[in-house]
């Protein structure tokens, strides 16, 4: 077997890693007759000393993939899932302390949130209504996602959600834009501004020495203060209403430096019910899936350097 790094010939080993992706994990805290639950799907990326294993095929820097699927599992019942965040660390710090080799560990989490079904009046059969506290529907609304990287001083935490679809119905406008002998659409004063929002956020918390955030008080307070400037923005283009979600959540959450958003427009086009002698005043739309405007951008705290990737496919 040629081993390239000892051959002479130019080729090298770039950035490698290696790990368990997609571990579905549901954990359940039983509080008496009240249940909790916590649904996540955690992916787990390992890099450090693996030339070797790439080189010769020598196993014994790596840690097997699926020593990291059921230390997720075994770490949902030592530690529970406070969080998605702290899950997360709790894992790349015991892959990068355990693993001499191990340079840097990256936890990926999304987490599918469950809302109580409330039960009726009138009791369940053979179960009291009241006493019915074990049920759940899945929400739909959007993914909660955060990924962790340790490299053995630092953290970076990246929390977001994605699939969040959101609408305003008026308060929204489109005009004044360039055109060229291309241009076919025609300005609107009046329109409906749909987006389906994916965002990340970047926490500024980076060593043990700091104090920890509220994860969960994070999540929800970045959340509110993101649909309340969609809310309240009245609305010249995307761009805009974009820079208010991300400006309300750096003003309002010292705990964050960075926001990422990725935005299509979910374009809703009047239809034309002319041909049937009929007038449509903004009442009856087309909802077009694609093509779609996509408006991305940054939000930065001043004095703060980006650390988001551009692309948040991967992330």
């Amino acid at each position: 077997m040629t081993d390239n790094s000892r051959s002479g010939r130019p080729v090298i080993l770039g950035q490698n890693q290696y790990g368990k992706a997609e571990n579905r994990v549901v954990r359940i805290t039983r509080d008496g007759g009240t249940h909790h639950i916590k649904d996540l799907n955690v992916s787990v990326a390992l890099s450090g000393d693996m030339d070797e294993v790439h080189y010769s095929g020598s196993n014994a820097n790596v840690l097997p993939t699926d020593t990291t699927k059921n230390t997720v599992y075994a770490f949902a019942k030592e530690y529970g899932i406070e969080s998605a965040e702290q899950f997360g660390i709790h894992l790349a710090r015991h892959f990068v302390t355990s693993q001499e080799p191990i340079g840097t560990a990256r936890i990926r989490v999304e987490e599918y949130a469950w809302g109580r079904i409330e039960t009726s009046d009138a009791g369940s059969g053979s179960i009291g209504a009241d006493d019915v506290r074990h049920s759940f529907v899945r929400k739909g609304q959007e993914t909660r996602v955060t990924q962790i990287t340790y490299d053995g001083s630092s953290w970076e935490v990246i929390s977001g959600l994605k699939d969040l679809v959101v609408m305003n119905s008026t308060n929204s406008e489109f005009w004044g834009y360039a055109k060229d002998k291309y241009t076919t659409l025609p300005e609107a004063y009046d329109r409906i501004l749909a987006t389906q929002v994916s965002a990340r956020w970047r926490f500024n918390w980076t060593g043990d020495e700091q104090k920890m955030p509220d994860w969960e008080k994070s999540y929800d307070q970045v959340r509110k203060h993101m649909l309340q400037a969609f809310a309240e923005t009245y609305s010249l283009s995307l761009q805009q209403t974009l820079y208010q979600m991300g400006s309300r959540i750096i003003d309002n959450r010292g705990e964050i430096d960075e926001v990422r958003f990725s935005l299509p427009n979910k374009h809703h086009f009047l239809v034309d019910l002319g041909p049937f002698g009929l007038e449509n005043d903004n009442e009856v739309y087309f909802a077009a899936d694609r093509p779609y405007g996509l408006i991305e951008a940054t939000i930065l705290r001043d004095g703060c350097e980006p650390h988001i990737p551009v692309d948040l496919t991967n992330l």
